[in-house]
């Protein structure tokens, strides 16, 4: 077989080698499949790049962790979730929930690879418009460099409070000279602030195609920038702006939208609240084109009761649900009282589904039930989530499904993929910043300023809208499906602490599993101390999964610099985190 393969071979390769000396000036034919200069520099050529550059916001190419979704170091890593499933299956994300991570893990370099070539395209843009061709006009030129730049800035602002240590590359450095070899002992944080700057003065206030940035998206951006430089002034001036007079990309003012389901449901996500967010479509003829980072996380079932069918991971924490206890005013309960034997949620861990369950009928804030799957109530329009069947591994993830991000059973093969065998690829987006988050952050530096009046209110316009009982989740009969009471801050806020502990629990409560905790623990200062109380309380309801875990300061805060990376720039260029 062997030497006949090697006939074939040689065969093979002198026919090619005669058919083409036969062409006159065979040595020119172009290569197949590739675009010439010309069609690069073209006004459709350069769209292309700017379009894959965003495409590239949901990780595409690589693993599905690698979104700037930010699911698994922002929510799982932050103690809103756990990974799910089994101890068995895909154990490579534990490490995230149990602050192991080590320079050589697979999920790391991806991460790092999947941003860096949103980076790469955003370069290529900028490096193809000065040489554009005639149909490019001055017009096309500023809006499509302020939008790669605008896409560059994210990409190194996601890999800057993920990783820290970053090299900075520009369009101006030549690949494949050696060139590209930066270190990485500089701070970024100028360059990204001057990108997202460039972005604002350059980019229109509306766009035909609602989902590319624009002129507010930019700000807000900017201004988030600065919040998490602590600039508080300078965010604050731009959150004003933004607050008072940002428009979405299709002109509509900012605002909160009435339901708060709305933000995620794939029908109506293209709202007043999303400022910037991943695009996702269904049924486009490519299920890369859906939201394919998101496609492992729903509830573990047949998929004939339920959604999806697969795969179980993303499972809200005990510690999160417990979070939406609230007292008999319906205010939160801020001195962390929640997870107390009195307070905590009543569940249905190690109890199979067809075994009799009472759900908890104490005071929680009607979020829970938009945010958290739990036994007893009604998961969307699918069915009353029956609990145990639901979940892979009780005793590996706990009781409960992830909410948020999931299809609607009416949207089936509509708002999700029909071309696979799965209906886990949806058409759902995930908004990276959207207006209550906007309303928070700038709620922060309110506080910072010292104006806490105006912090208060910000945080009243959520839960305000938090508080329409018209869109509390419901029973059959069109009851109240739990006991839920929610009311806003009435008296004023006088103490800087405690209006800095009201907000940043808001955050907790109204952005959980949206992959913003662990980054804002982190910018806080209480990394350590909230996550190893969280890891002391959730050990003990999932010893399994939490084995070991334990956050050290000053090295669990950054995830470590890619060991591929390292080997391949050299030691005298990438200079690992400390710890690691």
């Amino acid at each position: 077989m062997k030497n006949l393969t090697n006939k074939l071979i040689i065969v093979t390769a002198t026919l090619v080698l005669s058919t083409s000396a036969c062409k006159e000036k065979f040595l020119e034919v172009p290569p197949t499949g590739q675009l010439s200069s010309d069609q690069l520099t073209s006004k459709a050529g350069i769209e292309g790049i700017l379009v894959s550059s965003y495409a590239q916001l949901n990780g595409r190419g690589f693993r599905r962790v690698s979104s700037s979704f930010n699911w698994l170091r922002g929510s799982i890593s932050g103690g809103e979730a756990n990974k799910g499933s089994n101890s068995g299956d895909y154990g490579d994300l534990i490490p995230w929930m149990t602050y192991q991570l080590y320079p050589s893990l697979f999920d790391i370099g991806q991460k790092w690879s999947a941003m860096f070539e949103g980076i790469s395209r955003a370069n290529a843009v900028l490096r193809a418009l000065p040489s554009a061709s005639v149909d490019v006009t001055a017009a096309d030129k500023q809006r499509i460099s302020a939008e790669a730049r605008f896409l560059r800035a994210h990409y190194y602002f996601d890999l800057k409070r993920g990783f820290n240590l970053v090299p900075y590359v520009d369009e101006s450095v030549g690949y494949g000279t050696g060139a590209e070899k930066v270190p990485n002992n500089v701070d970024i944080w100028p360059k990204i602030e001057a990108d997202f700057k460039y972005a604002v003065d350059n980019l229109p206030e509306t766009q035909t195609l609602v989902g590319r940035a624009n002129k507010w998206a930019a700000m807000a951006y900017l201004a988030k920038t600065y919040l998490y430089q602590k600039k508080y002034t300078e965010a604050k001036t731009l959150f004003d702006q933004v607050i008072t007079n940002g428009v979405t990309s299709g002109g509509t003012k900012y605002g909160l939208v009435a339901n708060y389901t709305d933000i995620f449901n794939a029908a109506k996500e293209t709202n007043a609240e999303s400022i910037f967010a991943i695009q996702n479509a269904a049924n486009t003829g490519s299920s890369d084109n859906a939201a394919t980072d998101l496609a492992n996380n729903f509830p573990y079932n047949t998929g004939s009761s339920g959604p999806a069918g697969c795969c179980g991971y993303f499972p809200p924490s005990f510690e999160l649900a417990n979070s939406f206890r609230v007292d008999g005013n319906g205010l939160p309960l801020l001195d962390g009282s929640y997870n107390s034997d009195a307070n905590q949620l009543k569940t249905d861990q190690g109890i199979l589904s067809n075994q009799a369950f009472t759900p908890d009928t104490g005071p929680v804030d009607p979020r829970l039930d938009w945010s958290v799957g739990r036994r007893g109530i009604p998961y969307l329009d699918w069915s009353i989530h029956p609990g145990f069947a639901w979940i892979r591994d009780q005793s590996f993830a706990g009781p409960y499904s992830p909410k948020k991000f999931i299809y609607y059973k009416s949207q089936a093969k509509t708002l999700t993929d029909a071309s696979t065998s799965t209906d886990a690829y949806s058409a759902i987006n995930y908004n990276i910043i959207r207006f209550a988050d906007v309303l928070l952050m700038a709620a922060e530096c309110e506080i910072e300023v010292g104006s806490l009046e105006t912090a208060r209110k910000y945080v009243n316009m959520i839960r305000t809208r938090a508080a329409n009982a018209d869109t509390w989740v419901k029973a059959s009969d069109g009851k109240n499906a739990a006991n839920y009471v929610i009311a806003n801050y009435t008296m004023p806020w006088t103490d800087k602490v405690a209006a800095r502990t009201a907000v940043q629990f808001e955050r907790k409560l109204e952005l959980s599993g949206e992959g913003h905790r662990f980054f804002d623990l982190v910018r806080w200062g209480t990394a350590s101390t909230v996550l190893n109380a969280f890891l002391a309380y959730e050990s003990k309801k999932l010893p399994v999964a939490y084995s070991g875990g334990k956050f050290t300061a000053g090295r669990d805060e950054y995830i470590p610099i890619p060991q591929t990376q390292i080997d391949y720039q050299g030691k005298s260029v990438l200079t690992q985190n400390p710890g690691y």
